[in-house]
């Protein structure tokens, strides 16, 4: 790493599970050793301490989020580190347009095969983007990646560097879906989920409940920028066969992941899981094309006229926008006209605040608009909105609002409309 570091670079990380820890580590301690100064890391969500962004970095190194986890949140918030609002789709462009030039890129790789190809295993997403317009690209050799096929496949001339690591992988999800997340599932599952559906939706306990409860359907296909352990089971019965999709049939289509062992252990060597970049996954056209095309995504907050909310909570960045408008719209467009967007979230958080809300935070971003949503689903049930005035709108909400909360929502939305909330 002391080769090929040096003040006012640009880094490039790979993320999500495939986060290469180890050299994020080396980088923060000779970026700090040596005294550097101004260097920029380039990453999408990343895994463990994100060391670069400490106090004692002011200066030395500046993270640029392309779409902001845990691990740097507290540095974006406090002013020394950067984020970029981009739809997933759209990231690659950065790289291909020059926008973003990494003169060193950080990635971790299955080891090679006998013909010296490597894996990027769980996160093909914008690497390819980026490793093509790098100078330098070291890689941490891992026997724990999985290999995975699709984009993901490079060969191992094309690396500069090797260090070997066999570090376990990052791994998330186990807990069990509270009473409302099973109700979410069961709702979505049951009455917008059909036969034959092609199915987005990302990692949590609502994506895992809906997966939990789909255990009836038939044919069912997977075009998703991520997925989760929840799809093995439906794999293994028959669930999901991927054979009603207009493209890649009999193949699950991802871009990244992040799981525990059972998930990495399914998509490691398996045919029938393909990794492909995130301009391809999230294309909205691309996405269009599929059979019932169904975009599960949640959010922090709905307002009363549709309004979501999803990366910040008021003025304080969260997240990001994410994979949500690309597959939204997706939905929307599908050309079979049956496609189904939709917005799923508990009706309060975890201290008893409503999650539909007369207006957004101040502050508080709108990620996908009031004219992109379609449905709305809580545990107290489904808000169909497309098509609906303000006041259909308000009343929808409000019917899939808390109990103790719609008195206080009815009112607002009589102020703020000048009438009342109707069917």
């Amino acid at each position: 790493m002391t080769n090929t570091l040096t003040s006012g670079q640009t880094v490039f990380i790979q993320g999500a599970a495939a986060t290469p820890y180890i050299l994020v580590d080396a980088m923060t301690e000779v970026g700090k050793a040596a005294k550097y100064k101004e260097i920029s890391v380039v990453h999408m969500h990343t895994e463990k301490k994100a060391g670069y962004t400490e106090p004692d970095c002011k200066g030395i190194f500046r993270s640029c989020s392309l779409f902001m986890a845990a691990n740097v949140r507290k540095a974006v918030s406090e002013g020394r580190s950067d984020c970029i609002p981009i739809f997933l789709q759209d990231i690659p462009k950065l790289f291909y347009r020059r926008i973003i030039r990494p003169d060193v890129s950080l990635i971790q790789v299955s080891p090679p095969d006998n013909h010296g190809f490597c894996s990027l295993g769980t996160s093909v997403d914008c690497v390819r983007s980026a490793l093509l317009n790098s100078n330098v690209i070291v890689a941490q050799v891992n026997k724990n990646m999985p290999r995975t096929f699709g984009d993901a496949i490079m060969h191992v001339s094309h690396i500069d560097y090797v260090v070997e690591a066999n570090t376990p992988l990052p791994e998330h999800g186990g807990e069990a879906p509270t009473q409302e997340e099973t109700k979410i599932g069961q709702l979505i599952a049951v009455n917008l989920v059909e036969d034959g559906a092609t199915l987005q939706m990302g990692i949590g306990n609502i994506p895992d409940a809906v997966l939990g409860s789909l255990k009836d359907h038939k044919n069912l296909g997977i075009h998703s920028e991520m997925f989760s352990v929840g799809i093995i089971d439906l794999v293994n019965n028959g669930c999901v066969t991927n054979n009603s999709k207009s493209t890649h049939k009999g193949r699950t289509v991802g871009s990244f992941l992040i799981g525990n062992r059972k998930l990495y252990d399914f998509i490691h060597n398996n045919p029938s899981i393909e990794m492909l970049d995130i301009d391809y996954v999230n294309n909205t056209h691309i996405i269009s094309l599929q059979p019932t095309m169904t975009a599960i995504n949640s959010c922090i907050e709905v307002d009363l006229t549709g309004q979501v909310c999803s990366d910040s909570i008021g003025t304080k960045i969260f997240s990001g926008f994410g994979g949500q408008v690309d597959f939204i719209r997706g939905a929307a467009e599908a050309v079979d006209g049956r496609g189904k967007p939709i917005i799923a979230l508990k009706s309060t958080t975890k201290s008893g605040v409503s999650k539909i809300v007369p207006i957004l935070k101040p502050g508080a971003g709108v990620v996908t608009t009031r004219a992109h949503v379609h449905y709305v689903v809580t545990e107290q049930g489904i808000a169909s909105l497309f098509g609906k005035t303000l006041r259909q709108r308000a009343y929808e909400l409000i019917k899939v609002a808390h109990p103790k909360h719609r008195e206080t929502l009815e009112k607002a939305a009589f102020e703020r409309l000048k009438c009342m909330p109707k069917r």
